[in-house]
């Protein structure tokens, strides 16, 4: 007997920190912007959810020009958090956000002190559409010494400590994949009050031109993303998903069907695609179309069945 639309989209359907996804595929910050500028591409409610761009609490241009650069099998990119500020991301983006999705709102907050982060959290906890705040905790920590809050235990504790005080709703952690012991921060996380974790965040990487003999982007390094950081990230999903009690977000190369089946087998409650949108505006809605072709050759028959412990 054919299966009706309804059951064919229970298939997908996760829960994320309390909140009902439609389906486990996610934009990720930085790569899909406020949303709104992919409406031309397609309906974006056929989204799980949607991690809009790293918000501060002031506006931010971001780092000098040039800041991206090509590389095998990804890129690099050192943007700088370019954003409007936190105010007009709540005056201005996200009512235009609303109007072409309908489905949860992921909040991307960034912070370079302890009370910038409180306060952005603070402010976008507010606002009705938000429905999961996320922490961007690989800025740096500008009372420690320009040291990203993400890299040290004690610092990612402190802050999200801080947070939880003064919001109501789920808070996700993102973490840094530019650790040694990522268990360790993930814990440190969970043991703070984070209601889930998200890995991992772009690696550090740098490219050099070989007819000036320089860096390619003015920053010199920056965040290197793309499907060459995929085992990566899924090794630190697993090692994570083993070791903590609250849900993951698989983050890092995610660019197909496999690769999302994949992450939800080491642990992941939902995958976030990044780098894959922006050679492919079409990447999230492919992977979505495709999900339920590969469960059907795996043998699958929802994805709340997929998950890995030892």
């Amino acid at each position: 007997m054919e299966m009706t639309r309804q059951e064919a989209n229970n298939r997908l359907e996760v829960e994320l920190c309390g909140v009902k996804l439609k389906n486990p595929i996610i934009p990720a910050s930085g790569c899909f912007g406020y949303g709104y500028g992919m409406a031309d591409f397609y309906d974006l409610d056929i989204l799980g959810a949607i991690s809009f761009k790293g918000t501060t609490l002031h506006p931010r241009y971001g780092n000098p020009l040039p800041r991206t650069a090509e590389c095998y099998a990804g890129m690099i990119n050192a943007v700088g958090l370019q954003n409007p500020g936190i105010h007009k991301v709540i005056s201005e983006e996200l009512p235009k956000m609303r109007e072409v999705f309908h489905n949860p709102i992921i909040a991307n907050i960034s912070g370079f002190s302890i009370d910038e982060y409180r306060e952005c959290c603070r402010l976008i906890d507010s606002e009705e559409q938000v429905e999961i705040i996320e922490l961007n905790v690989s800025c740096p920590n500008v009372h420690g010494g320009g040291m990203a809050f993400g890299t040290c235990a004690t610092s990612v504790a402190e802050v999200v400590g801080e947070v939880k005080k003064v919001i109501t709703k789920p808070l996700v952690v993102k973490l840094s994949p530019n650790v040694t012991d990522i268990v360790s921060i993930a814990k440190a996380a969970e043991d703070a009050g984070a209601d889930g974790l998200c890995l991992i965040n772009t690696m550090l990487g740098m490219r050099i031109n070989l007819r000036t003999r320089k860096p390619v982007i003015a920053n010199t390094m920056g965040g290197f993303s793309g499907p060459a950081v995929f085992p990566v990230a899924l090794r630190m999903v697993y090692q994570v998903a083993n070791a903590v009690n609250i849900p993951v977000i698989g983050c890092g190369g995610v660019s197909s069907p496999s690769d999302v089946l994949e992450m939800m087998m080491a642990g992941a409650t939902a995958v976030e695609v990044g780098t894959a949108n922006l050679p492919n505006p079409y990447a999230c809605k492919e992977i979505i179309e495709g999900l339920p072709r590969m469960m059907d050759s795996l043998g699958i028959e929802t994805l709340r069945e997929l998950g890995v412990r030892s």
